[in-house]
């Protein structure tokens, strides 16, 4: 059983944090158990388990295609805007920067670090106030500058990107700015050309 969330305690795991965030942040899009399964890196089951919770709950609505399970956020349900708020002040930035980083050219790699990320692996402390991202590749700064601002749009908090090249990720030792974001939690947003 995973641990509670630390980014929003009323939730009962992570997973569940990311899934209903990634459904309320994208209310256009529907996805299929299976997408979302391999999105989260869980069995099917356990996506489906969660799913059957929220359309029970009036949470999301579901469409069979076949044998493919749709889901997508209801939004016409009286708890959609106050906990898409509560969603994007906690899990937002795993969602929203996996549409923004991911599509800029030259990203090779992006993780979240700092408090946002030390919160989502369950270390205590206040919510966080900003969202600290580092980038591995050949990105443009302005690029990178512009998906910041898109993000800080979206999640009402600053959101600090720092770009090195792929070498310097991937030498050892070396800076200790680096190597602290090495040994310190972080998450890793999804990667050019995997579905966020």
């Amino acid at each position: 059983m995973q641990a509670r969330s630390s980014l929003l305690p009323l939730l009962r795991s992570p997973l569940l944090g990311e899934l209903l965030a990634w459904l309320f942040l994208h209310p256009e899009q529907s996805s299929s158990v299976t997408e979302l399964a391999r999105q989260f890196g869980v069995s099917q089951s356990t996506i489906s388990r969660e799913v059957s919770h929220l359309a029970a709950a009036g949470l999301v609505t579901e469409e069979r295609r076949g044998n493919m399970r749709l889901v997508q956020a209801d939004v016409g349900n009286p708890l959609a805007r106050p906990l898409t708020e509560l969603l994007t002040l906690t899990y937002g930035p795993a969602a929203v920067l996996a549409d923004l980083i991911p599509s800029v050219p030259g990203v090779d790699e992006a993780y979240i670090y700092g408090s946002w990320a030390a919160r989502y692996t369950g270390v205590a402390g206040p919510p966080p106030r900003d969202v600290d991202v580092l980038v591995v590749g050949e990105a443009d700064d302005d690029d990178l500058a512009e998906a910041a601002r898109k993000a800080e749009r979206q999640l009402g908090r600053e959101v600090n990107v720092h770009r090195v090249s792929a070498a310097a990720w991937r030498s050892p030792g070396g800076d200790p700015f680096l190597t602290a974001v090495r040994e310190r939690p972080s998450y890793r947003i999804a990667q050019p050309g995997e579905r966020p």
